[in-house]
Formats: structure tokens, C-alpha cells, sequence
């Protein structure tokens, strides 16, 4: 089993970045692929990015594709997304996940959320 927790949300002007990071408790972080999804309000959950369990591999949603970057350090339990060029339609609560094995976007755990607003 694995606890995920969510820290690096905000307030953020249109146009910034922000990154958010996820630490994960236990001693198997590298047995498991990462992703990050979000939720805005009234919408449903949404497929961000994932990285695989040694990080050589990412995937990224249309939506933000070449704005956000997923990375992970297995030294430190952690995974992040580093957002730029942030618009208003990126409010929403943002959430890790964890798959364990192979990423297909069906994670086993997930993280409590961190609310990431963007302003005009």
C-alpha cells in the first residue's frame, strides 16, 4: 500500500507556472507508475500525465501537452508536474495516482487533491 500526498497548490495568474509535487510513503515507490489527473468543478476527472516506473517514459493529454512536465526522483519518493503557461480552464483540483506496474490509467491509489487556481 501507498499514501500520496499532494503539496504545491495555489493562486496563480494566467500565463504562470506552478509545479506540484506528490510524496509517497512506503519503500516500493519505483514499483509503480505515476500519473496526475485533475477535476474542475462540475467536470469530470481528467487524464493528465504519467511516467513510468523508472521515469524514461511520460505521456501527456492534448490538453497539455508542451505546457506541463511530469517528473519523478525514486530517491525521494516523489513525483511533480511543473505547469507553464497556465490558463483559466487549468482550475481544478489536481490529484496523483498510483499504478502499480505498467500505467494504464486505472490507478490503484490516489492522492487527497491540491487546489490549483488560476486567475486573470
Amino acid at each position: 500500500q501507498v499514501q500520496l500526498v499532494e503539496s504545491g497548490g495555489g493562486l496563480v495568474q494566467a500565463g504562470g507556472s506552478l509545479g506540484l509535487s506528490c510524496a509517497a510513503s512506503g519503500r516500493t515507490f519505483s514499483s509503480y507508475s505515476m500519473g496526475w489527473f485533475r477535476q474542475a468543478p462540475g467536470k469530470e476527472r481528467e487524464f493528465l500525465a504519467a511516467i513510468t516506473r523508472s521515469g524514461a517514459g511520460t505521456y501527456y493529454a492534448d490538453s497539455v501537452k508542451g505546457r506541463f512536465t511530469i517528473s519523478r526522483d525514486n530517491a525521494k519518493n516523489t513525483v511533480y508536474l511543473q505547469m507553464n503557461s497556465l490558463k483559466l480552464e487549468d482550475t481544478a483540483v489536481y490529484y496523483c495516482a498510483a499504478e502499480t506496474g505498467t500505467w494504464t490509467r486505472r490507478p490503484d491509489y490516489w492522492g487527497q487533491g491540491t487546489q490549483v487556481t488560476v486567475s486573470s
